[in-house]
């Protein structure tokens, strides 16, 4: 019998990935990425235990997971760090710093 591919096993992997990339968009899109991508990982873990002989490409699915706890830790590390700046320095004291940066480029 030919083995058949588990579900979204490739997709969990392109979530890890992304989740990662994503590190610094504010830590948001890289947390939902990351948290789908481990659903979809547990699920198809799953199924592969239940009949380990039917399925392959259960690696995709293992680094999927990896890339995906990698991204959700660096997610969530970046969000503390903004919600830690905007406690500190406020709105106001990050648009100042921008407009700061902005001087010191054009010179």
């Amino acid at each position: 019998m030919e083995k058949q591919q588990l579900p979204n096993s490739t997709l969990i992997l392109v979530f890890g990935i992304i989740s990662i990339v994503t590190c610094c968009c504010y830590g948001i899109i890289g947390l939902i990425f990351g948290i789908i991508a481990l659903v979809l990982a547990s699920k198809a873990t799953k199924l592969y235990a239940a009949n380990p002989d039917l399925y392959s490409d259960y690696n995709n699915v293992k680094i999927g997971k990896i890339l995906a706890i990698i991204g959700l830790v660096l997610n969530a590390i970046y969000l503390l760090y903004i919600v830690w700046i905007f406690s500190t320095i406020g709105y106001e004291g990050i648009q100042e710093m921008q407009q700061e940066m902005m001087r010191n480029m054009g010179q």
